[in-house]
């Protein structure tokens, strides 16, 4: 491993979901790292649980180019703007204009929305964002080529991939075939030669967006989902690269057919080398959804919590490990900050502490790395505190905005408190307790809470 520092780099594990095992990350290149990870379809602000992806994987790409260096990390993560989802918001909001032009304005509109949310939770941008409809030429020659090897058909005109013909189908999810046609929610129709193959091509239907169909067809159409990706991880980062991320979810059948189509199209054992994904989150212990009215944006959670409180609350959980996110996580994480950027030195170290590294490079181990980083905020630690919050991605400034916005206003001059405080004072040293308690609460009522101890008024702080 090379890095720009001379602290000694700790050997990176990834947990790989293909093998089922945490492995020595070893990459293809050294010099040239590459990663891509699934990112948003772009028809309305992004949820809660769109956030931990791009948040991990954030996460990783610091480390990475940590360990390799800036310029030897390749990090690639697409926009799907091709949707049915899409299309219906653009006909909805826009219908005097052409459809492209309103899938357009839905789809960069959307997309601004997603970036100004991510800038807010301190997330890097990727090294490249590729957008769907800008790579329909790569989907059509993947297909070609899927089509000439025998690993795809034409049928009604629509191409599908032929799963029969690719005899270690399902390596990555590890799952029966009964439970994968489960998963893919199968679509029947006559024109399948087997009820698991999938669409990589399909005719567009009247007022839907379309493009010059590939394999002979000569009505125009539309790619299927999972072939998006395979040709933008292709034209960025090459027929195989390191790592491949994504949410759980995604594992079967979207992760799996992208395998299949890749590898199937180049002839490869090899599409990507390492696959992550992280769990599941659920809102106060339940499923999120809209239909239990838990459904929470990053937008509507900014409006009520700083980027960095967000963002450290993701990260409290292992990200292979399902996350419960709740209001009581978000009260724990906002104070653990105010903690550490307290205990911070003003001169920060230019990397994170030694132990901290040591955290993550095990399989980005975030709690382990948090408990190290609480042991730095002694005087000794400071500055290494200081620079293991920066390389976190963690800036005071939003914080600080926050706390000063909820900070309680005084109704009552200070010098007039510290008056009555001694009053307080007289009236205990006269064992005049109602007098005392009358104070105590005149003062509370006013916003102002009086700190006790067995020696009497010791400081007082405006009530929140």
């Amino acid at each position: 491993m090379s890095g720009t520092n001379a602290q000694a780099l700790p050997e990176l594990k990834l947990y790989n979901t293909l093998t089922r095992t945490k492995e020595v990350f070893t990459p293809l290149d050294p010099a040239h790292v590459r990663m891509y990870v699934c990112g948003p379809t772009v028809y309305d602000f992004a949820h809660i649980g769109n956030a931990r992806p791009v948040i991990v994987f954030d996460l990783l790409y610091r480390l990475l180019r940590h360990l390799y260096g800036a310029d030897h990390v390749k990090y690639v993560r697409n926009i799907t703007d091709v949707d049915d989802k899409i299309n219906a918001r653009a006909a909805a909001e826009h219908p005097g204009l052409d459809l492209n032009e309103a899938i357009a304005k839905v789809t960069f509109t959307t997309e601004a929305q997603f970036h100004d949310d991510l800038e807010a939770l301190g997330v890097l941008h990727p090294d490249v964002e590729p957008r769907a409809t800008e790579h329909i030429a790569e989907m059509r020659q993947l297909i070609e080529k899927l089509v000439a090897s025998g690993h795809a058909y034409v049928a009604e005109d629509h191409v599908l991939f032929s799963v029969p013909s690719m005899p270690d189908y399902g390596k990555l999810s590890n799952r029966p075939l009964d439970d994968m046609l489960a998963g893919a929610r199968v679509d029947v129709a006559p024109y399948k030669k087997d009820a698991m193959d999938f669409v990589l091509w399909k005719p567009s239907k009247p007022g839907e967006p379309g493009w010059p169909s590939p394999a002979g067809i000569t009505v125009p159409g539309r790619p299927g989902w999972h072939i998006e990706c395979s040709a933008m991880s292709w034209k960025h980062l090459g027929e195989t690269f390191d790592i491949h991320g994504g949410g759980i979810d995604l594992v079967f059948p979207h992760h799996e057919n992208e395998v299949a189509q890749s590898r199937c199209a180049f002839h490869s054992g090899l599409m990507a080398k390492v696959w992550m994904h992280n769990g599941f989150l659920q809102v106060e212990g339940e499923k999120m959804s809209k239909s239990l009215g838990n459904f929470i944006t990053i937008r509507q959670l900014l409006a009520d919590w700083p980027g960095p409180v967000l963002r450290l609350n993701m990260l409290k959980t292992h990200y292979r490990q399902p996350i419960d996110w709740t209001v009581k996580g978000l009260e724990e994480s906002a104070k653990t900050l105010e903690q550490w950027f307290d205990a911070a030195a003003p001169d920060a170290y230019p990397r994170p502490a030694p132990a901290v590294l040591e955290a993550l490079a095990d399989d980005l181990n975030t709690p382990k790395a948090i408990a190290e980083m609480h042991a730095l905020r002694d005087h000794a630690g400071k500055k290494a505190l200081a620079g293991t919050l920066a390389f976190f991605g963690f800036e005071p400034g939003p914080l600080e905005a926050w706390a000063a916005a909820r900070a309680p206003v005084l109704t009552i001059a200070a010098e007039e408190v510290e008056a009555r405080i001694s009053e307080r004072i007289e009236a205990r040293r006269n064992r005049d307790w109602a007098a005392s308690d009358r104070i105590r609460d005149e003062l509370l009522a006013l916003g102002v809470a009086l700190k006790d101890n067995k020696d009497g008024t010791t400081s007082w702080e405006p009530k929140r």
